[in-house]
C-alpha cells in the first residue's frame, strides 16, 4: 500500500479548496493513530475528518457534529469463512479516524412527521445514501449521530480526493476496503416495478428492500467483496450497498458494541 499504516493528521489544521457549488461546509481537524501491535490493527482517533464537512444541524439532521474518543481493533491477518456475518453499526473505519457506518435503524412510518421513524413494523428500513436527503448526508455522503459521531453511509468523497492510494480503510472483521471506481462492481440491482405495500412507488433505492442480490460473474459478493492483486479484500462501490454489510472473518468484538 503506498500510504502508511501509521496515519497521523494534526488537530487544528484548516481545510480549504472545497468548491463553491457544494453545500454550506464547515472546517473539521481530525487526529488519528493507526498502529499493528500483536496480531491486531488498532485505531484511535477524535472522529473529525481530515476535510470539509456540511454544515450540522441542516434539515434532515438536528444533531452537532462534536469531538469522541474512538478506540478500536481488528485482526491484522483476518481469515475468510464460508458463512457471511451480518453486520450493523459501524462496520469498519476510513484511514482518516472517520466511522464506516453505512445502515440506518429508521424505517418507513406514514405516522411520523417525518415519514419515518424508529419503529421496525413497516419493515421498510431506509438506505443511508437512498434516504440521504432526508437523513442531512452532506457532501461526504456523511452525518451526525445523536452523540456527535461523523460517520460516512457511503462513498467518502472529501477522503478520497486526497488519497493517494486505493485503500480506504479496514473492515470490522481485519480484511482492507479498497475504492477503485467503476472496477469494482456491486452485485446489487434495484428491484423491478412498485413496491407491494409499504410506501409505494417504484423502486428507487430509498429503503434496503428496493435492492436485489443479482450477483454475477464480474461482481463483488454479497458482501461488496472480491479480489485485488491476488488477495481478498472489500470494496466501496459508487452504488448499493457502497460499504460492506457484512463479513467474511470473525468480528471484531470492538465492533459489537454499541
Amino acid at each position: 500500500m503506498d500510504r502508511p499504516l501509521s496515519y497521523l493528521l494534526i488537530a487544528g489544521v484548516t481545510i480549504a479548496g472545497i468548491a463553491a457549488s457544494v453545500i454550506a461546509a464547515e472546517a473539521a481537524s481530525g487526529s488519528v493513530s493507526i498502529t499493528k501491535s500483536r496480531g491486531t490493527i488498532c485505531m484511535t482517533s477524535n472522529g473529525l475528518p481530515d476535510h470539509a464537512t456540511g454544515k450540522f444541524p441542516n434539515s434532515g439532521n438536528p444533531n452537532s457534529i462534536a469531538a469522541q474518543f474512538i478506540e478500536v481493533c481488528v485482526p491484522e491477518n483476518p481469515v475468510k469463512t464460508s458463512r457471511a456475518t451480518p453486520l450493523r453499526g459501524s462496520t469498519g473505519f476510513a484511514l482518516n479516524g472517520v466511522m464506516i457506518r453505512p445502515g440506518t435503524a429508521d424505517y418507513y412510518d406514514a405516522a411520523s412527521p417525518r415519514g419515518f421513524s424508529r419503529d421496525p413494523s413497516s419493515g421498510w428500513l431506509l438506505d443511508g445514501k437512498g434516504a440521504g436527503t432526508m437523513l442531512g448526508l452532506d457532501q461526504n455522503n456523511a452525518h451526525v449521530d445523536q452523540r456527535g459521531l461523523y460517520h460516512y453511509h457511503a462513498k467518502p468523497t472529501g477522503f478520497l480526493k486526497g488519497a493517494k492510494s486505493s485503500l480506504v480503510g479496514f473492515a470490522a472483521d481485519g480484511f482492507e476496503i479498497h475504492y477503485l471506481g467503476s472496477e469494482a462492481k456491486s452485485g446489487y440491482t434495484l428491484k423491478p416495478g412498485t413496491r407491494n405495500g409499504g410506501p409505494g412507488g417504484k423502486h428507487d433505492g430509498t429503503y434496503v428492500q428496493d435492492w436485489q442480490f443479482t450477483g454475477g460473474s464480474d461482481k463483488l459478493d454479497q458482501c461488496n467483496g472480491g479480489t485485488l492483486n491476488g488477495k481478498f479484500v472489500y470494496f466501496v462501490t459508487d452504488s448499493y450497498p457502497y460499504f460492506p454489510h457484512c463479513a467474511w472473518g470473525q468480528v471484531s468484538r470492538d465492533f459489537g458494541r454499541p
